[in-house]
């Protein structure tokens, strides 16, 4: 007599592939705003930052003047913070008006992060308690907002700025901003 196989020696695998479908779809988001921001079309909040070293200090009145700037919460632990960065610098190249926001760092690791890989920071400043953070509306880093030259939000981008989520998100967020001003 033949033995009978149970369905729940099945389960595993089905439950392995389920779960690799839904990951690898995630991964295809690319960091895309499933969370609506409430701060879009809004003012951006205050910004009351500390120094960071000895660096350009961030100011609230920065976000206020003209001109389309783009505020970036990072962090020196923060990996995908490490894969954005490249493309940071080569904004700040472009003439891209870049704040820098370090968030729940420790000050030296974060100056250390700029001087290995290049700082794209017209100023910035330390929200070590991560107080700021949670007034703009951030849930994790790295997390880039593009103001327009009133100071308002245009864009609320979560997740590291690649290539394709600079050309399909932020880069038209610039372009709106700018149509604002002009």
């Amino acid at each position: 007599m033949a033995k009978r196989v149970s369905p729940l020696v099945f389960a595993p695998p089905v439950i392995f592939v389920a779960l690799a479908v839904l990951f690898y779809t995630g991964m295809g988001r690319d960091g895309q705003n499933t969370l609506p921001s409430t701060r879009e079309g809004n003012p951006a909040p205050a910004l009351e930052v500390t120094a960071l070293g000895d660096k350009p200090p961030l100011t609230d009145e920065m976000l206020r003047e003209g001109g389309v700037k783009l505020v970036n919460f990072w962090a020196s632990w923060c990996a995908p913070c490490r894969v954005e960065h490249p493309r940071l610098v080569e904004l700040a190249e472009d003439g891209v008006a870049i704040f820098g926001v370090n968030y729940k760092d420790d000050a030296q690791k974060g100056l250390g992060f700029l001087e290995e890989l290049g700082d794209p920071y017209t100023a910035i400043g330390a929200d070590t308690e991560g107080r700021v953070a949670l007034e703009w509306g951030v849930y994790g880093v790295p997390e880039t907002y593009v103001i327009d030259g009133d100071g308002t939000v245009v864009l609320r981008f979560a997740g590291p700025i690649t290539t394709d989520a600079f050309e399909s998100r932020i880069l038209p967020a610039i372009e709106q901003a700018k149509s604002g001003i002009d």
